[in-house]
């Protein structure tokens, strides 16, 4: 089994190091909350950013407290974007019988660890992708692939985009995406919006050239991409060598500064994102004061270290903070179905998401009304929002 990462203990060093005015005096070890991620390989740039974030936040909470007095420290274990190394890594933890471990980044990999848990520990997958056996130990996090599709189209729909290209990956992401696109188009405010031309890629193809020259020739006025990473990369240059400027839809998988600015020499003009509720928005739209607040700390958690929000905080923060808040409630010795039993019973818990109701929106807490559309600003470097939760434009 690969090591867990060796930033773990440069973390629980950090995080530990403050100054006793500023720092409990700590009563036991560390509470260690198990975290398997993509730290090399094609999902790296997501693993890495969840790090990122999580470092603030666990110096934050350990500065309020920790765990019953004791600190948090998360130990990240590198998948190197493999489902098998998540196999060998699930098998190495499951006995040690953690109650609940975060992770993966990726539908993929939290999908080959998912059997592995179905029984316990609690599986909190980091991929909006995921979508856990129903009365199960699965959690996932962010807002819903379909709820990020419903969004887009509501808002294609309404700006008068209603002839859609598909030009989804063949792998597990662009497979959901497919049925939940079908799913989607069902409803009745969608009937007058068609699927023109459907394509798919495999994610390793250098080039997508054809499938961008047929949907050109297609007359879409708009499309939906889903897929992440160098995939989309491959989509947005054929679509720049194709001079095809039409609205483009794709994954909050992409909402990473890293990868916008890599991205920015070719990045399609219109291109849209179903996003959870965590950018900002000041002047745009007021929410829940209760999510309000909530974002004021991580922003103000994240500015001390030089950071903005992206979808690592939004599928990382409240995950973590919810797994907190179990453990805080329950003590740290609480068992996988104690964990379980409370997430699945939290009904009104405000996180920089939305207020999450698990009763309503078993296994992920989120539903339609957290999910806003946004688009990427080059020049100011921010998120920019285009639509109301839900997905009407502003």
């Amino acid at each position: 089994m690969p090591k867990a990462s060796f930033i773990t203990a440069t973390l629980i060093a950090l995080t530990l190091a403050a100054s006793p005015a500023a720092s409990p005096a700590w009563a036991a070890d560390p509470v260690d909350i198990p975290m398997i991620l993509p730290l090399t390989g094609g999902g790296a740039f997501l693993g890495n950013q969840f790090i990122a974030n999580l470092t603030p936040l666990t110096e934050a909470v350990n500065k309020a407290g920790g765990i019953n007095g004791r600190p948090v420290a998360f130990s990240y274990n590198d998948d190197q974007s493999s489902p098998q190394q998540d196999v060998q890594i699930a098998s190495a933890l499951i006995p040690k019988k953690p109650p609940i471990i975060l992770g993966s980044a990726i539908v993929a990999l939290c999908n080959s660890m998912a059997p592995m848990m179905k029984n316990g520990p609690v599986q909190f997958c980091l991929s909006p992708s995921f979508e856990p056996a129903k009365g199960g130990y699965g959690f996932s996090s962010g807002v819903a692939t379909r709820d990020q599709l419903a969004a887009i189209i509501r808002y294609f729909r309404l700006k008068g985009w209603t002839k859609l290209a598909i030009l989804n990956s063949s792998d597990a992401t662009g497979q959901n995406a497919d049925r939940d696109i079908k799913g989607v188009l069902a409803k009745d405010e969608n009937k007058g919006v068609d699927i023109v031309l459907a394509e798919h890629f495999n994610p390793a193809d250098i080039s997508v050239g054809a499938q961008i020259a047929r949907i050109k020739e297609s007359g879409a006025t708009a499309m939906i991409a889903w897929t992440t990473g160098v995939p989309v990369a491959t989509i947005f240059k054929g679509m720049i060598q194709a001079d095809l400027d039409i609205p483009i839809g794709t994954s909050s998988g992409n909402q990473t500064f890293t990868q916008m600015k890599q991205f920015e020499s070719f990045l399609p003009k219109r291109l849209v994102m179903g996003s959870a509720l965590f950018p900002p928005h000041e002047g745009i739209i007021t929410l829940d004061p209760r999510i309000e607040a909530a974002q004021a700390d991580m922003n103000a958690t994240l500015a001390a270290h030089g950071m903005i929000a992206d979808i690592a905080t939004a599928c990382g923060w409240d995950a973590a903070m919810i797994t907190i808040s179990a453990l805080r409630q329950l003590g740290p010795q609480a068992t996988a179905a104690q964990v379980r039993d409370y997430i699945a019973g939290l009904t009104d818990y405000a996180g920089i998401n939305g207020i999450y109701d698990f009763k309503t929106y078993p296994d992920r807490g989120l539903g339609p009304d957290s999910v806003t559309v946004i688009s990427y600003d080059p020049t100011a470097k921010k998120w920019v929002w285009l639509s109301k939760p839900g997905g009407a434009p502003l």
